[in-house]
């Protein structure tokens, strides 16, 4: 079943498209990992799935209310405990898997400490826990190992492959190999855009709020 269809979309940064023509599909229990070089778009491409920005064409398909995503910044809040911004997240979305979370990214040690005493890769850790209290099926993710260690980057692998065993999918920015076999790549570089003096197309949108996690 597809998740998540996405069909000649067009996305620009700065006014300008940085990416057309892209298409592919996501199916659950599947992971599909975007590569291409810096600048290409991979970022670009992540915000406008997640409804930050528009496309400038093509559409994007998905059931409401399926996608998770999560940017480069962490997004916690800093005066509350590690259980307690779970909580917080787990009380909007509805969901009873606080537990869970703590377990699975290696928490519990730190369930009483206040988000702004963590060092940076307790604070990714933490990040990438709200993931598992969402219940939303596609997680859409742009660098989501900045600051984890390599025992880290194997505990968030593991909630991945996790997620994808019970009929979720993943669908990263990432320069790490996170091990997971499965996963497919696209890469970004065919679909680079032209420039507008060879008829590509002009934005006319641009946009810096960074949508942290949605």
């Amino acid at each position: 079943m597809s998740l998540l269809s996405v069909e000649n979309l067009t996305v620009s940064r700065g006014g300008l498209a940085v990416l057309e023509g892209v298409t592919f599909s996501l199916q659950a229990g599947r992971a599909l990992v975007l590569r291409g070089p810096n600048g290409i778009g991979k970022t670009t491409l992540l915000r406008t799935l997640a409804g930050l920005q528009p496309p400038l064409a093509g559409s994007v398909s998905m059931p409401g209310e399926a996608m998770a995503y999560a940017a480069h910044a962490d997004g916690l809040k800093a005066t509350l405990s590690v259980r307690e911004n779970l909580a917080f997240w787990a009380a909007i979305y509805e969901t009873q898997t606080v537990e869970q979370a703590l377990d699975q990214m290696n928490l519990r040690g730190l369930e009483g400490r206040a988000a702004h005493s963590l060092s940076a890769g307790q604070k990714r850790r933490l990040g990438l826990a709200r993931l598992l209290v969402t219940g939303r099926p596609i997680w859409v993710l742009d660098e989501p190992t900045v600051s984890l260690d390599a025992a880290s980057v194997a505990l968030f692998a593991s909630a991945v492959r996790a997620h994808l065993d019970t009929g979720g999918a993943a669908l990263m920015a990432t320069h790490i190999d996170l091990g997971l076999e499965e996963a497919e790549v696209l890469d970004l570089a065919p679909f680079k855009a032209r420039p507008p003096e060879e008829g590509g197309h002009k934005g006319a949108f641009d946009h810096d709020f960074d949508g942290a996690f949605l």
